[in-house]
């Protein structure tokens, strides 16, 4: 059974289909990416699984249940993660700070008015653990807003982590990075994805990371599936070379 099986989903604005009639079937332990060129409605494909935009029409399933009408919130529940174009962390915390939030919130213990020692001790491991993990070891009392880019991201992406999701959606993880950048946080959701056995959908403009990492490629164009495939398929689709690779067909 899929993790996730979006079936024939639509979403219109006014008279604007941004989405149309997309569907996509994400097998447990899958990388799957999803590109196109601007406007082809892949953010707006990722509110809708989501649950930041309810769909027009169409159905979304997660872990065999039917979430079409389930908000985000509870979605995040179920064990859906998500990060954004823009990174949302709290820059005025700590590294360990931002961490925590999830990390308690992941053990139950969301406004919760104390905490035992044996549960802080927990936490604080657990906390180590994600920093580890992220390569942000040694960095755990650094205000996130002065860190490097890639280093907020890789922060934003174990914020997701510490959650302990089954999916998780990443919107353009590498965007505005440099060489160096980019490569640690590819080899950061290569490790999340063979070694946490993550579920892992991405978004992503470059194309090395793209065909490093994916399982298989879907791609959109103006709102509707335009190829789906192995890297090795879509690197050589005619269709996806014109309309988006930028080569002749």
């Amino acid at each position: 059974m899929s993790v996730l099986e979006v079936r024939d989903v639509t979403k219109q604005f006014g008279k604007l289909v941004a989405v149309n009639g997309v569907s996509l079937a994400v097998e447990a332990g899958e990388l799957r990416a999803i590109i196109g060129p601007n406007g082809a409605g892949k953010t707006t494909f990722f509110n809708l699984i989501s649950g930041f935009f309810p769909p027009t029409a169409g159905t979304i399933v997660f872990d065999g249940k039917d979430i079409t009408a389930i908000p985000e919130h509870r979605r995040v529940a179920l064990g859906m993660a998500r990060t954004f174009q823009v990174t949302e962390i709290f820059p005025e915390l700590t590294v360990r700070e931002n961490l925590r939030v999830p990390v308690e919130v992941a053990a139950g213990k969301r406004l919760s008015p104390w905490m035992s020692k044996a549960d802080k001790a927990k936490a604080a491991a657990r906390i180590e653990e994600l920093m580890e993990m992220g390569g942000l070891g040694g960095k755990g009392d650094r205000l996130v807003g002065e860190l490097s880019h890639g280093d907020q991201r890789a922060t934003e992406i174990m914020m997701s982590i510490a959650l302990k999701p089954r999916l998780l959606l990443l919107d353009e993880p590498t965007a505005g990075m440099g060489d160096q950048e980019t490569y640690h946080i590819t080899r950061l959701i290569r490790r999340l994805h063979r070694e946490e056995k993550l579920t892992i959908v991405l978004i992503e403009h470059d194309m090395r990371v793209v065909f490093h990492l994916a399982d298989r490629i879907m791609v959109l164009a103006e709102g509707a599936v335009l190829a789906e495939g192995t890297p090795a398929e879509i690197g050589s689709n005619e269709l996806v070379q014109a309309a988006y690779l930028g080569k002749a067909a």
